[in-house]
C-alpha cells in the first residue's frame, strides 16, 4: 500500500459506485457540485453510473459556432472543460468524483486513466482503441467512441465520461461534436464491444476501481445528499 493510502485508508481505499438510472441532466449536475462543496477529507470517492435524457452540453470554452442546429434538444452550459457533445438514452455516462489531491493524483493522470479504462475494456472484445494527446476522449481509427471532460475543485474532481454504448447518434449531427467539424462519432454495439448500458458500466467502473487500487467497493442506488447543506 502505498504513502497516501496509509494516511487516509479507509476514505482512499472506499470507492461507492453509484446508480442513477436514467435522469434529466441539471439536477445530476447540480448533485456533483454539492457533493464536490460539501464534501471533506473522510468522504469516500464516488463513481455516479447514469444515463441522461436527450442534451447538449456545452463547455466553459464552448464557441456558439459549434452548434450547428440543436433544435429540440436543449443546451446546457456548464462548468467542466471543453466544447460542446451530446448525452441521450444509450450512452454510459460515468461521473468521477474523486479527492484527487487525498490521492496525489495530477489531473492529466485522472484523465489518462480514464482514457485508459476505456481502451482496455475495448481491448477485452478485440477493438483497437486509442486516447489522442491532442483531443480528450477515445478513438477507433479516426471516429470517437467516448468524450471525457472534467472539472476540478477544491482539490476534487467531477464531471466525466460519455460512452457511446447503443443509441441514436442522429443527434451528434446538429453540433460539431467536442469542437471538432465532421467528427464522426461510433458506439460500442456496432463494433462488437459491450452491446448494453449495464453491460458497459459494470465493466468501465470495474476497471477503473482496479486501475485505482480502491480496496472496498459499495454500491448503491439513487442520490444521497442528506450531508449537504441547504444553501
Amino acid at each position: 500500500m502505498s504513502e497516501h493510502l496509509s494516511e487516509h485508508s479507509n476514505a482512499t481505499a472506499e470507492l461507492v459506485i453509484r446508480q442513477l438510472g436514467r435522469q434529466a441532466y441539471e439536477p445530476v449536475w447540480h448533485a456533483m457540485q454539492a457533493f464536490t462543496d460539501a464534501r471533506d477529507e473522510h468522504q469516500p470517492d464516488e463513481l455516479w453510473v447514469v444515463e441522461h435524457e436527450p442534451v447538449f452540453t456545452q463547455g466553459q470554452a464552448g464557441k456558439e459556432e459549434h452548434l450547428l442546429a440543436p433544435g429540440d434538444i436543449p443546451v446546457v452550459k456548464v462548468d467542466r472543460g471543453g466544447q460542446v457533445t451530446y448525452h441521450g438514452p444509450g450512452q454510459l455516462v460515468v461521473y468521477f468524483l474523486l479527492d484527487i489531491r487525498r490521492r496525489k493524483l495530477g489531473v492529466r493522470q485522472l484523465v489518462n486513466q480514464i482514457e485508459n479504462t476505456i481502451v482496455s475494456v475495448l481491448a477485452e472484445y478485440n477493438i483497437d482503441a486509442a486516447a489522442r494527446c491532442d483531443a480528450p476522449g477515445v478513438y477507433v481509427g479516426d471516429d470517437k467512441i467516448c468524450s471525457l471532460g472534467l472539472r476540478i475543485r477544491r482539490g476534487c474532481s467531477f464531471h466525466g465520461l460519455a460512452f457511446n454504448i447503443d443509441m441514436d447518434l442522429s443527434p451528434f449531427l446538429r453540433i460539431n461534436p467536442c469542437g471538432y467539424a465532421g467528427l464522426k462519432m461510433i458506439q460500442s454495439k456496432s463494433l462488437g464491444g459491450p452491446q448494453s448500458f449495464a453491460e458497459a458500466a459494470d465493466k468501465v467502473t470495474s476497471e477503473f476501481a482496479q486501475r485505482l487500487s480502491y480496496t472496498t467497493i459499495t454500491q448503491q442506488a439513487g442520490l444521497n445528499l442528506d450531508y449537504v447543506k441547504a444553501s
